[in-house]
């Protein structure tokens, strides 16, 4: 996809509901929003299920490769919370202006915390894993040796529709310009903070599994990007380091989508963290139903940071670390 495709999405999703959709507009808005969510989990379990590569060798590596994962993770969120306590106040920003402003409960529906995320269980919590699930079923049982192109259309078709509905979300909620305004260049700490997680998560990861470190930490800090993590370290270690930077990567779209219930309770950007260079694609709306509006447009742009950094950082530490 075009790293255009996102912004532009967004605008015209912002156009369309800059003067107010009706009411019943923008509750059909979110309901089709919430079936392009599901198609979008399916897809992703359907495209791990019919990969040869990852299904093969999951068996194998597969614990290694969750260890690596869920190891950057948790030094993501881990610095990512550190910097929302000193220098990237996300949730003080946001209750500020909810003070200054004077903002209704109403204009933060959205938030998870604020409107049930913590006083009732959202059936997303368990749909959206439950999706990709049933997808890898499907995929490996049912859709082996069968034409899987219709994939990548359903998958863009389905992230435009997503993209377009997290627009319609912020013209919703106009003080998100706001927020991001005031937040100012402290937005970078979190891309920032989620790239060093990644490198020491996969530090950490490679000595306690005592495999080459080079493969743990170059497969950790593809931060999602799997297709071209996978590609750098195959190009460069050969097969089976490329499928631990495929794997890896794709377990960490699993893993953000299964945890976001318990990431929420961390911190605000936690879910962000978790998701990063993913939340420029597929993590996008999962994490910015849980994280709220103002924070959706935090996670394009650490995401869309990210996702630059990867092709940039992969050559040199490939050339660091090989």
């Amino acid at each position: 996809m075009n790293i255009y495709v996102p912004f532009i999405c967004l605008a015209v999703g912002t156009a369309v509901n800059w003067r107010g959709l009706p009411t019943v507009a923008l509750k059909a808005f979110d309901w089709l929003m919430n079936l392009a969510l599901v198609a979008l989990m399916l897809v992703i379990g359907l495209n791990i299920g019919v990969s040869d590569g990852v299904m093969e060798n999951l068996g194998k590596i597969g614990v290694q490769c969750i260890v690596i994962s869920f190891a950057a993770i948790c030094c993501s969120v881990g610095l990512v919370w550190f910097c929302e306590k000193t220098v990237m106040p996300l949730e003080k920003i946001r209750l500020q202006m909810m003070d200054e402003q004077r903002v209704s409960d109403t204009a933060f529906s959205e938030m998870p915390e604020e409107d049930g995320g913590r006083n009732h269980v959202s059936p997303l919590i368990f749909v959206m894993p439950g999706c990709i699930a049933i997808g890898i079923v499907i995929g490996f049982f049912w859709m082996q040796n069968r034409n899987t192109a219709w994939l990548d259309t359903a998958l863009t078709v389905s992230l435009i529709f997503l993209y377009t509905g997290v627009g319609v979300s912020l013209a919703s909620n106009k003080q998100v310009f706001g927020y991001i305004r005031r937040l100012g260049l402290r937005i970078v700490f979190m891309p920032a903070a989620i790239f060093a997680g990644c490198l020491v998560g996969g530090f950490l990861a490679g000595w306690l599994l005592s495999m080459p470190v080079s493969w743990s930490v170059l497969s950790a800090s593809g931060m999602g990007y799997y297709s071209l993590t996978g590609a750098f370290l195959t190009d460069s270690f050969g097969i089976e380091a490329g499928t631990y930077g495929f794997i890896v990567n794709i377990l960490r779209d699993v893993l953000t989508v299964s945890l976001l219930p318990i990431l929420i309770k961390i911190s605000k950007g936690s879910p962000i963290a978790s998701g990063a260079a993913g939340c420029m694609d597929t993590m996008l709306v999962p994490v910015s139903r849980f994280v709220g509006p103002e924070l959706s447009v935090v996670a394009l742009i650490s995401g869309t940071i990210l996702t630059f950094v990867v092709p940039l950082w992969m050559p040199f530490g490939i050339a660091l670390l090989g």
